[in-house]
């Protein structure tokens, strides 16, 4: 993990040698999130948010490199029918997500976006009929994804981007309890609104 994210870093600060013009700003927005994989049926999908800070490092006219730091809540609820009950509840999976988008711009202020990302876990649960399980244990801590986006810049620095994120890893931990054959991938739509300043 720690390779991964030194090479992020020195991605990042070398587009920035290559070219000064560096813009930052923030955004927020939500996330309609979901949690795919095999043996996961019972999960309807989470709405919930996101925040965080970007920065845009133009190359040219046309293309530029944006890493994102953003804190994203995901996961998804469910519902269960074991022996004729049924239980509902929440898995509450929180990251922080390390994006590397490039965008290139195909029109004025309109952008094509695509790249990996990161995530690193910060706290999981499992909530249901009143009761809070804290399962980050039984979950990896480094979530890989790649993204794909929309996204649109006003002149003013306002933004709106509209962005899928395609879960790479089984993030289940066999080591600690037995799958048996289930997989767990993050799946999130995101809108968000930003301002570069």
């Amino acid at each position: 993990m720690k390779k991964v994210l030194l090479f992020f870093v020195t991605t990042i600060f070398g587009f920035a040698l290559v070219n000064a013009q560096v813009t930052f700003g923030a955004k927020a927005g939500v996330n309609f999130s979901d949690i795919t994989g095999e043996k996961v049926d019972s999960f309807e999908g989470l709405t919930s948010f996101h925040v965080g800070a970007v920065a845009e490092i133009q190359i040219s006219e046309k293309f530029s490199v944006q890493p994102e730091l953003i804190y994203s809540m995901q996961g998804s609820d469910y519902s269960e029918d074991f022996e004729g009950d049924d239980f509902e509840g929440s898995v509450k999976v929180n990251y922080l997500n390390i994006p590397l988008m490039a965008k290139y711009y195909v029109a004025d202020g309109f952008s094509l976006e695509a790249g990996p990302q990161i995530g690193l876990l910060v706290s999981a649960t499992d909530e249901y009929e009143d009761e809070e399980d804290d399962i980050k244990d039984f979950l990896k801590s480094t979530d890989f994804g790649i993204n794909f986006g929309l996204g649109y810049k006003l002149e003013s620095g306002l933004n709106f981007t509209a962005r899928y994120n395609i879960g790479l890893s089984d993030n289940l931990d066999a080591d600690d309890f037995e799958t048996d054959g289930a997989e767990y991938k993050n799946s999130v739509i995101q809108f968000s609104v930003g301002y570069f300043f």
